[in-house]
């Protein structure tokens, strides 16, 4: 599948967001500590149930070595099925570290702004210009066409039908298909007062026939190709993976995608399975967040710093050859410095206080 230019694929909703995080220059990440944190003996990292699976265990080793050798401390993982329980982990100092989606930093920033981020992953220039990924709205090959308008793709017809989310916390598994629903949904007389809390329970006179909340990316498109549901909110980057593109432009409304043979648990029974893209909705990318009243300044510019070098962008441990198995952080990227700040736009669409 070729790429096309970001603003071909982003709608009226998410181009300011790309547009004005475009704009923006990461610099250090500034945390709230003092000098007299109390650092653990030993740094927890939280992971999202997304990336807890033994598939990605080489990934977390390791992430977990570089952050040890930088720091002189042990590095543990916490690994976890429930996206809540990784969240409340890091905001309560039980994990100093985790790989959260903005939604789910940006909802703990606003808690307490001494959870801050480090780093993000770049797009393919190495900037944060291209530093997105893509939350999708996705249906089985073959249903296709129920969801045109025009010839071209549209929502309107997912209302009344069964949808798979991962998360109300999840930032591209719910959050922002969710924004995405409302905002088009709201300009119809019968819709006009849709919120996101309407969107999390099925059932009549309720927008969604029936809502299953699957806990991970994964389980979401299982969900889907499963036909336990008509509709599913899936990322790209928590599934790639298992997948070979089919036709179509990569990550825009039309593209099919193949489950490959081969493929891993919990797709290992569903090897040539095809799905279409329906909606594709740029995201800023996952920060690395800390919870800085664990951290001192001095830990959290090492962790900025090693994580930041050239070694670890050259390291293939990390990031890996696009489609390889385990992989979260893929060639030709790289981690950069990144603000609070950054977030602000995607904050405006979420509706998010600082």
């Amino acid at each position: 599948m070729k790429k096309i230019p970001l603003f071909v694929m982003a709608g009226v909703l998410i181009t300011s967001l790309v547009l004005s995080g475009c704009g923006t220059t990461a610099t250090s990440a500034s945390a709230a500590s003092g000098s007299n944190v109390k650092e653990p003996d030993t740094i927890t990292v939280a992971w999202l149930p997304n990336n807890s699976g033994d598939n990605e265990k080489a990934l977390r080793v390791e992430f977990d070595k570089v952050i040890a050798d930088a720091t002189g401390k042990k590095v543990e993982d916490k690994l976890t099925t429930d996206y809540n329980i990784a969240i409340a982990a890091l905001e309560n100092g039980d994990a100093q570290l985790g790989w959260f989606g903005p939604n789910e930093y940006m909802v703990s920033h606003a808690k307490d702004p001494k959870v801050i981020p480090l780093v993000v992953e770049s797009g393919d220039s190495g900037s944060l210009k291209d530093a997105l990924y893509h939350s999708r709205l996705l249906v089985k090959k073959g249903n296709e066409d129920q969801y045109k308008s025009g010839g071209t793709y549209a929502i309107d017809n997912i209302a009344g039908k069964k949808i798979s989310f991962v998360s109300t916390s999840s930032t591209s598994g719910f959050n922002m298909p969710a924004a995405a629903i409302t905002g088009y949904f709201t300009k119809q007389d019968k819709w006009k007062n849709l919120t996101k809390d309407d969107l999390m329970q099925g059932g009549s006179g309720k927008f969604f026939n029936q809502v299953i909340f699957s806990g991970s990316h994964q389980l979401s498109l299982v969900n889907l190709l499963m036909g336990k549901v008509d509709v599913a909110a899936v990322d790209d980057i928590d599934v790639s993976q298992y997948l070979t593109p089919v036709s179509g432009t990569d990550n825009t409304e039309g593209a099919v995608y193949a489950v490959k043979q081969g493929a891993a648990a919990p797709f290992d029974k569903l090897a040539g399975q095809q799905f279409v893209i329906i909606k594709s909705i740029p995201v800023l990318n996952t920060p690395l967040e800390a919870n800085s009243a664990f951290l001192s300044q001095k830990t959290l510019d090492a962790i900025t710093q090693a994580l930041t070098s050239d070694k670890v962008t050259n390291d293939p441990k990390i990031f890996a050859p696009k489609g390889s198995d385990g992989v979260v952080f893929v060639q030709p990227h790289r981690f950069l410095k990144v603000e609070d700040s950054w977030y602000d736009p995607m904050r405006q669409v979420l509706g998010i206080p600082k």
